[in-house]
Formats: C-alpha cells, sequence, structure tokens
C-alpha cells in the first residue's frame, strides 16, 4: 500500500467519505496543506456534531428508561 493509499485509508477509517478522502489527499499532493487541514477540521466539526446529536439520543432513552422503571416500581 502507497503512502498515499494509506492515508486515503486513514481517512476513510476516521469516518471520510471516499470522495473527501480523496479530496484530501489530493490536496496534500499537490503541497496544499492549509487547506488540507482545513479540510480535515471541517470534517472533525462534522463528526463532533454527530457525535453530539447521537448523544442526545442516549440521554433521551435513559431518561425513557429511567422513567419507565419508576413507573414500575
Amino acid at each position: 500500500m502507497t503512502g498515499t493509499e494509506e492515508f486515503t485509508q486513514e481517512l476513510t477509517d476516521a469516518g471520510c467519505d471516499p470522495e473527501t478522502a480523496a479530496m484530501i489527499c489530493s490536496l496534500y499532493e499537490a503541497g496544499r496543506y492549509t487547506e488540507m487541514l482545513f479540510q480535515m477540521r471541517k470534517r472533525r466539526c462534522t463528526l463532533m456534531d454527530e457525535m453530539h446529536a447521537s448523544q442526545k439520543r442516549v440521554d433521551r432513552m435513559d431518561f425513557l428508561i429511567h422513567r419507565q422503571q419508576a413507573r414500575m416500581g
């Protein structure tokens, strides 16, 4: 596996879709490091938003479980 292929796989493993991973790798290969880092940080923000939304759903489920247990005695 080449360095670019490995980087692409790592980006995909980190939650980038294949198109975004390829775009970030292209920026790296073109020496556009500032833009590459910007795109990586942008994707990180999206992942954080998704994580927070998921956490809210987990919190809501915990609340519902607690409420149902309380109702059951």
